[in-house]
C-alpha cells in the first residue's frame, strides 16, 4: 500500500545520464588508513549470543579490529587515537537491509556538493549506526555514484549494496505508479517471459547490482494484488543465484509470499499485513526455503496515516504485521532489520525497535537482526557482524544499553566504519577523545 509514490519510478530510471561508478566497488572496504583507533572503558557486546565485556577496549588498525579485551588484559598502543567510551556501549556495525536512495535529496548524486551529501547520509543512516545499507530499488547509476563517492573517501558513509531497478509482474505496475508519463512507465521492468526475466537479471548484474528485487505481488489497486508468474519469478531467482546474488521479494499479500517461496526467493523485503496472520504451514514453508524477513513494521502506520486511514484501523493493520513477525521469529526464522527509509521520510528507527520488541524479539535478537544475521545471509560472517579480532572495524558506540531499553539502539554516539569515525555525535557529553 504505497499511494502517491511518484518519485519511486522516476528515481529508478530517470537519472541514467548520471555518472556510472565501477560495479566492483560494492566489495571494497572503507578507504585504507594507517590510523590506529582505540575505544576504552566501554561495555562491549561481542555478539548477540556471547556475554558482554563490562569494561573493555577495542583497538583498530588498517580497517580491521586487532584487539578486543578487558581493560586490564591489554594495552592501548601509544600511537592510538583514543575515544574514552566509559559508560557507553559498543556493538558491531548495523545493517539496514531495506533503504532507498530516491527523492529530491538524492537526485544527481554525482554532482551534489560533498558536504550536502554527507549531511543527507548522516541524517538517514550513519547517525543511526548504519555501516552497511541495502538499497532495494533506485536509479542504479545514481546509487552507484553515491557508492563511488563514499568508497573514494570523499563522503563518509556506509557500505552501499543495491538492487537497482526492481522487477514487476507483466502489466503489473503498482497503482501508485500507473499515472506516470509513458516514457517513465516503459522503462520499468515487467518481464513477460522467463527468458526476458533472465536477460534483465543479467543486465542488472552487469550494471553493478548486488541483489535482485522482485515484486512477487504488486498492488494494482489499494486492495487488488497481481502476483508475478511463478515461472518468471523462478527464472529470475535462478539466474540471480547463478550470478551469486541474493533475491529480495516485495510480496504485498500471502499469495505474493507463496510465489516467492516457489521461486526460491531469499529475503522478504516486508511483512505483508494485507494477507492476514501467518499460519504454521506458511512459516514452515518459508523456513524450508531458508527465507529471511525484513519486517518494516513502522512503515504500515506511516503509509496508512498518509492515506487518512482511521487510527484504530492503522493499529489493527500494524498489529497484524507484528503478529506475522512474532510467528516467523518463534518458528526460528531469520530476521533482518530494515525500515524502508528513503521512501519513508521519517528516518528515526526507534519505533521499529519498539514494534520488534512487541513481536517478542529480545534485545539480543534485535541486535542479531542488525549484525550477525545479515552478515550470515550475505555470506560475510567471517568478516563482519561481530566485535572480534580480524573482523572489519565496523562498530557502533551507543549512549545507553539496549538490553535495558530497545530504544537505546537508536541512541548512537559514534558510527565507525573501517576503523574511521564516520559519524560523531558531538552535541552529547560523555565520550572524550584524546
Amino acid at each position: 500500500m504505497r499511494p502517491n509514490r511518484l518519485i519511486v519510478a522516476i528515481a529508478c530510471i530517470a537519472l541514467t545520464v548520471i555518472f556510472m561508478a565501477n560495479p566492483e566497488t560494492s566489495e571494497a572496504a572503507a578507504p585504507a588508513t594507517n590510523e590506529v583507533l582505540a575505544l576504552t572503558g566501554a561495555k562491549i557486546y561481542i555478539a548477540p549470543d556471547e556475554a558482554p565485556i563490562a569494561n573493555g577496549i577495542v583497538v583498530m588498525r588498517d580497517g580491521k579490529i586487532v584487539t578486543v579485551a578487558k581493560a586490564n588484559a591489554a594495552r592501548v598502543p601509544a600511537n592510538a587515537k583514543v575515544i574514552d567510551a566509559a559508560g557507553l556501549v559498543v556493538t558491531a556495525g548495523f545493517q539496514n537491509s531495506h533503504v532507498h536512495f530516491m527523492g529530491p535529496g538524492w537526485q544527481a548524486i554525482a554532482m551534489q556538493p560533498a558536504a550536502q551529501l554527507q549531511q543527507q547520509v548522516a541524517d538517514m543512516l550513519t547517525r543511526y549506526g548504519v555501516t552497511t545499507a541495502v538499497d532495494t530499488g533506485s536509479s542504479l547509476s545514481n546509487t552507484l555514484a553515491l557508492r563511488q563517492r563514499i568508497e573514494a573517501g570523499e563522503v563518509p558513509g556506509p557500505r552501499v549494496l543495491t538492487a537497482g531497478t526492481p522487477f514487476y509482474p507483466e502489466n503489473g505496475i503498482p497503482f501508485y505508479l500507473q499515472h506516470l508519463p509513458p516514457v517513465v512507465l516503459r522503462g520499468l521492468y515487467q518481464p513477460a517471459t522467463a527468458d526476458e526475466a533472465v536477460k534483465l537479471v543479467q543486465q542488472n548484474v552487469a550494471g553493478g547490482t548486488d541483489i535482485i528485487k522482485l515484486f512477487t505481488g504488486s498492488l494494482l489497486t489499494p486492495t487488488d494484488v497481481k502476483p508475478m508468474s511463478i515461472d518468471t519469478a523462478r527464472a529470475a531467482a535462478t539466474e540471480a543465484h547463478r550470478q551469486q546474488r541474493l533475491v529480495f521479494s516485495h510480496p504485498s499479500n500471502t499469495e505474493g509470499i507463496q510465489v516467492a517461496i516457489a521461486a526460491g526467493v531469499d529475503v522478504l523485503a516486508h511483512t505483508a499485513p494485507n494477507g492476514g496472520p501467518w499460519d504454521k504451514a506458511l512459516t514452515t514453508a518459508m523456513l524450508e526455503r531458508n527465507m529471511a524477513v525484513v519486517p518494516t513494521l513502522k512503515l504500515w502506520a506511516y503509509e496508512l496515516t498518509k492515506a487518512n486511514v482511521p487510527a484504530d484501523a492503522i493499529a489493527r493493520f500494524t498489529e497484524t504485521g507484528v503478529l506475522q513477525l512474532k510467528a516467523f521469529a518463534e518458528a526460528g526464522g531469520q530476521v533482518l532489520f530494515g525500515t524502508d527509509v528513503g521512501y519513508m521520510t521519517d528516518y528515526d528507527p526507534t519505533e521499529e525497535y519498539v514494534l520488534m520488541a512487541r513481536a517478542g524479539l529480545s534485545p539480543g535478537q534485535i541486535l542479531a537482526s542488525l549484525t550477525t544475521a545479515p552478515a550470515d545471509k550475505f555470506g560475510e560472517k567471517n568478516r563482519r557482524g561481530r566485535v572480534a579480532a580480524g573482523m572489519d572495524a565496523d562498530l557502533v558506540v551507543l549512549s545507553a544499553d539496549p538490553a535495558e531499553d530497545v530504544r537505546n539502539f537508536a541512541k548512537v554516539r559514534y558510527t565507525i566504519r573501517g576503523g574511521r569515525v564516520i559519524y560523531p555525535r558531538a552535541d552529547e557529553g560523555g565520550a572524550r577523545r584524546r
